[in-house]
């Protein structure tokens, strides 16, 4: 070897590989041959501050920021614990929750139907009053 003082060895530890443009890592600070340069490749501790991603919560799907230095797990494990507005009942609430009132129908519909005269909600085939038998004050004008 005829210049022993020029190039460096990879910092990581399976590799040891003598680079002469060796590559200097700007998170950790380590030196690198090509092949483990990457954050990945390399598995660099110090990668959260340079490699900027924002993460999403996992239960709201919202975006959490972060800022430089933190590291993204403990900041969203702290929007879970204070700011998540994950609420599980909501998946399970029932659209259809307005039952007819006709006597014999099981319908449910998504949006109230009330009859002017009697003031009951009624699925739409039953929405007349000749149709769900109505008894309000008032005679209905014309049938149905």
């Amino acid at each position: 070897m005829e210049l022993p003082w020029l190039g460096q060895h990879c910092s990581e530890h399976t590799c040891k590989q003598l680079d002469f443009l060796p590559l200097k890592c700007n998170a950790c600070g380590e030196v690198f041959c090509k092949d483990h340069i990457r954050y990945d490749d390399h598995k660099c501790s110090s990668a959260y501050k340079k490699n900027v991603q924002v993460p999403v919560c996992p239960l709201c799907n919202t975006p959490i920021p972060v800022q430089k230095g933190e590291i993204p797990d403990i900041v969203v494990g702290a929007h879970i614990d204070k700011d998540c507005k994950y609420n599980p009942a909501q998946q399970k609430q029932k659209i259809f929750t307005n039952k007819c009132l006709k006597p014999g129908c099981k319908r449910k519909e998504m949006m109230k139907v009330v009859c002017e005269q009697c003031g009951g909600s009624f699925c739409i085939k039953h929405r007349h009053p000749l149709d769900h038998d109505c008894k309000g004050s008032s005679q209905p004008i014309s049938k149905a």
